[in-house]
């Protein structure tokens, strides 16, 4: 189900049109029944000629009341732009429009109403030519006109055919499965608790879903769906929609609340967007404005950062950061409207092109605008290379439901970027959705970072193979999985090895100075003297001191197997094959049988058996040992 919108000047017949249209008077409120006015939202329901049936929402057209109309404005498939016969293009006419514009609604229909008021033909004639003169240039420029009265009902016909088909020239709302439905009605109903009411404008409800509300992150269950007054299992993207939530009490949740997925959206208090400035405003916008922020059903209070100039003049268009004094639900492609607060004006508004921005962008930086105007006009690609850019290290899918592309379009850019190697994927074995992917300039810039770090860290310890592992993770300010997919593409491309928990860059060669080499040859002579029963870890760090001592084991040339057992490699894989070509037919062995095979004392027997225990060499049985099969 679509949804139509009214907009138009107050007291010209919209609330008794859509009663005509439908046969369910709009006007809900008492208040606005006795003054014949609609102050807040209306819904009524419509079947078109076609059978399709849509929601309609009517909006208040009295000045005082603009704010309420833009809660509903927002959501809407075709505009019902009413125009008086007997007054004519109004103030709120001009205005309502603009408000159109801004939001780029995608159709409408213009109905010319009241003609039994008119005094004669020729008027008609003349109002619809000045409608049509008004309309030039903007989302409304060619609409067709249906004249109209919604008391005799003339013309109501012929207005339902015409919506119907302004209607199926338009494509539906995709389904990038990412339910979202801002608030824009809250009441209980009794023995069922919290309904809320607005128009889905992605993915679908289903009955027993989960969802989150958001701001404040409330979560609940979808207990019921109506549309149409119909009860329903499913509610599609585009449709007017009542949700009964379980688990949510009405009064915590309120208009301009947005129902979702868990995990899709999330709220923010910055976001960067492309702006027009109406050419009928009555200032420029200047850098740090307050302003109101319209966005989905949702007002709240914010300011403006211009970017790129120090101000933006009537009828001129620019990009902002624009930081709310609380926080809201937007996604890239989004259209919002800002209003001047005192006097009340419609400024103009504009498009989403970054829901969270990383920083407080420099105002002049040409760079920063550049990524505006790609993330504004660019292809599917570009558009996710420029999210890509800001998201860091996410995985493919996160990437695509962060520049808010449609899936099956979103997963062709993602391969295509991949091929190219514009965006560097860490994780091969899990391919390009499922696997962390990053902008290649970050990846290189991130890579250039850790060389750095360990070019560094080499410089201040040259005998060392390298930092510990977990700080190098704290260094990059990476988390567990994001480093575990760096640490892997780095080794696969020879930047990086890793050793004993230490990491270190691979062109790192680890050299001793004549005096310290002159320390080694010592030393090692001594194992070379003792290959079964050598000198300690004590000894060895008494003897050159624990930098070398390290260096040592860090080179795999001294293999440490307990806190005071050390051997050289080459003696270690002497004595383990001496061990296997002995008992390597599956019989068991006890220490004082390999003790006595190796030709050493008890200590170093016990240190070497238990080391083969914890590298699952051997296996003990009771006493005894057995060789594994994993050898």
């Amino acid at each position: 189900m679509r949804v139509i919108g009214t907009a138009g000047h107050v007291d010209h017949g919209k609330s008794t049109l859509v009663a005509t249209l439908t046969g369910t008077h709009p006007d809900r409120l008492k208040e606005e029944q006795e003054r014949e006015m609609t102050i807040d939202l209306g819904f009524a329901w419509l079947t078109l000629p076609d059978g399709e049936e849509v929601g309609i929402v009517d909006v208040p057209g009295h000045r005082d009341f603009i704010e309420n109309m833009l809660a509903g404005v927002g959501g809407i498939d075709l505009a019902l732009f009413v125009v008086a016969a007997d007054e004519g293009v109004m103030p709120q006419t001009r205005e309502h429009l603009a408000i159109l514009d801004i939001l780029k609604i995608p159709a409408g229909v213009v109905a010319l109403t009241k003609i039994d008021l008119a005094p004669d033909a020729e008027w008609l004639d003349l109002i619809e030519m000045d409608v049509r003169e008004t309309l030039a240039g903007s989302v409304l420029d060619g609409a067709p006109v249906v004249r109209v009265s919604a008391r005799s009902g003339a013309g109501i016909t012929e207005l339902k055919q015409t919506l119907a088909a302004s209607l199926a020239g338009q494509p539906r709302r995709l389904n990038r499965g990412k339910a979202r439905l801002p608030v824009d009605r809250v009441f209980s109903v009794a023995g069922f608790g919290t309904v809320v009411t607005g128009t889905l404008l992605d993915g679908d409800l289903k009955v027993g879903d989960e969802v989150e509300i958001l701001p404040p992150g409330i979560r609940g269950r979808v207990r019921g769906l109506q549309s149409h007054k119909q009860k329903e299992n499913q509610a599609q993207p585009g449709s007017r929609t009542a949700v009964n939530l379980s688990g949510v009490d009405t009064q915590q949740v309120r208009r301009g609340l947005v129902v979702c997925k868990p995990g899709f959206y999330r709220a923010t208090q910055r976001f960067d967007a492309q702006f027009d400035l109406r050419k009928e405003s009555s200032i420029a916008l200047k850098h740090d404005t307050q302003v109101k922020l319209f966005i989905g059903a949702e007002e709240v209070v914010a300011r403006v950062r211009v970017m790129g100039v120090e101000e933006i003049a009537p009828g001129e268009s620019g990009w902002l950061q624009i930081e709310t004094s609380e926080p809201v639900v937007v996604a890239r492609g989004d259209r919002y409207l800002l209003r001047r607060p005192s006097p009340s004006e419609t400024l103009g508004g504009g498009m989403v092109v970054e829901a969270h921005p990383e920083r407080r962008y420099k105002r002049f930086s040409a760079s920063v605008l550049e990524r505006f105007a790609v993330l504004a006009q660019g292809n599917p690609q570009e558009i996710l290379l420029q999210t890509s850019s800001a998201a860091g290290m996410v995985t493919g899918t996160q990437l695509i439901k962060l520049a808010n592309l449609p899936a099956e379009e979103g997963k062709a850019a993602l391969a295509g970027l991949v091929g190219e190697g514009a965006l560097a994927l860490l994780e091969p074995q899990r391919g390009a959705e499922e696997g962390l992917v990053m902008a290649q300039a970050a990846w290189q810039a991130l890579s250039e970072n850790m060389a750095i770090i360990l070019e560094r860290y080499h410089q201040s310890f040259p005998l060392r193979a390298g930092m510990l592992r977990e700080e190098l993770k704290s260094r990059l300010g990476l988390e567990a999985r994001e480093y575990n997919a760096a640490l892997q593409s780095w080794a696969a491309e020879d930047r990086l090895r890793e050793t004993n928990r230490l990491v270190g860059l691979s062109s790192h060669k680890i050299c001793f100075t004549p005096a310290q080499q002159s320390q080694v040859n010592t030393l090692l002579k001594k194992f070379a003297d003792a290959p079964t029963s050598p000198p300690g870890v004590k000894e060895c760090v008494d003897e050159v001191g624990e930098e070398i001592y390290n260096a040592l084991t860090g080179q795999g040339l001294l293999l440490a197997v307990s806190k005071e057992v050390v051997f050289r490699k080459e003696d270690f894989d002497r004595m383990l094959e001496m061990i296997r070509e002995e008992w390597g037919n599956g019989t068991t062995f006890t220490m004082a049988q390999a003790r006595d095979r190796l030709q050493t004392s008890r200590k170093y027997a016990v240190a070497l058996l238990e080391y083969l225990d914890e590298q699952k060499i051997t296996v003990r049985e009771g006493d005894a040992r057995r060789i594994t099969n994993l050898v």
